[in-house]
């Protein structure tokens, strides 16, 4: 897959109105007042069953419908003057497997002609990677294009460093070191985002249920808990869909199954609800920390993490003034 790279061709300033399709979760309803606070018109589409009800009362226009009706949408914002658009918030891919799902969806003669290589003829896969940029040409082909979330509002995405009070241990720091790999080839192989580690095992590897549901199961089976949780981006991460997210219903669910550590990708991970995020985790004993490639396996990163704010910041300032030698 080849990310999505487009971004300087766009002048940013003259979008003023967005689409919006809204999934599950509390993304959409964040992203949604990040929108109007910039002093842009939201047009949204709330798939049924995933969007809060709320969103209507955030976004300038917002109706509810199906999975089954992109030919609706495509014209819905037409009609609505949308030229760019977005997507947030989660579709619970296991419904898929509903029996009826496909045909309960209603879908029209637009989304079957998109989707008939995946749904009816067997002919492609049902990865992530594959729906969602079908979904994008299914918008894209009547004029509507798709941009990332945090295009416009990269404050959402997350900063290396250390969130919480607690830090990672140092056998903690090796499993997130392990996870980490794991995970990342996970993502190559658009199964899954997280994988959850204890002592350099394996206990669970997110797949179609979630990251939520895979602490859960790692939680079950490993009852002494203080587990490692690591949440990465694929390897060529398009940012227009399926970003890593996290937020206090994943630190909820962490302290649920004993979970002790959270370990994600900065610059590649959406954070919603970071206080209220940081302040259970604190609560909990639960340590929050992002991190980039290069911190992986470095024996420094573990004494960077453990140093204050302040020492951190003199770190990387001596890091950058440091003369390049060849």
């Amino acid at each position: 897959m080849t990310p999505f790279t487009q971004l300087d061709q766009i002048d940013l300033a003259s979008i003023k109105r967005v689409g919006l399709v809204a999934g599950w979760g509390r993304f959409p309803i964040v992203l949604a007042k990040a929108l109007k606070a910039s002093g842009r018109e939201v047009v949204c589409m709330g798939v049924y069953d995933h969007a809060d009800p709320s969103l209507k009362d955030i976004c300038d226009v917002c109706i509810f419908n199906g999975l089954g009706k992109f030919g609706w949408a495509t014209k819905f914002f037409r009609k609505h003057g949308v030229e760019y658009a977005t997507f947030a918030g989660k579709i619970h891919k296991f419904h898929f497997f509903d029996p009826g799902f496909i045909w309960r969806q209603a879908p029209d003669l637009y989304t079957i002609r998109f989707f008939a290589n995946q749904f009816l003829l067997r002919r492609s896969d049902c990865k992530d990677d594959s729906l969602l940029l079908t979904a994008v040409r299914a918008f894209e082909n009547r004029g509507v294009k798709l941009l990332p979330a945090t295009y416009f509002a990269p404050e959402l995405l997350m900063r290396r460093q250390l969130l919480t009070k607690r830090s990672p241990s140092s056998s903690q720091w090796q499993d997130v070191f392990f996870g980490w790999k794991l995970a990342r080839e996970m993502g190559r192989l658009d199964v899954g985002q997280s994988v959850d580690v204890k002592n350099r095992a394996v206990l669970a590897v997110e797949a179609i249920e979630g990251t939520d549901e895979a602490i859960r199961r790692a939680g079950a089976l490993c009852k002494s808990g203080k587990f490692v949780v690591v949440k990465v981006a694929k390897p060529n991460q398009d940012m227009r869909f399926d970003v890593p997210t996290v937020g206090p219903g994943t630190v909820k669910t962490m302290a649920e199954a004993g979970a002790a550590v959270l370990a994600v990708e900065a610059k590649k991970t959406i954070f919603i609800d970071p206080e209220e995020t940081i302040r259970f985790a604190d609560d909990h004993h639960i340590a929050i920390v992002a991190l980039v490639e290069e911190d992986v396996d470095n024996p420094e990163t573990e004494r960077f993490f453990s140093l204050s704010t302040l020492e951190r910041v003199g770190v990387a300032a001596a890091s950058m003034a440091r003369p390049e030698t060849n």
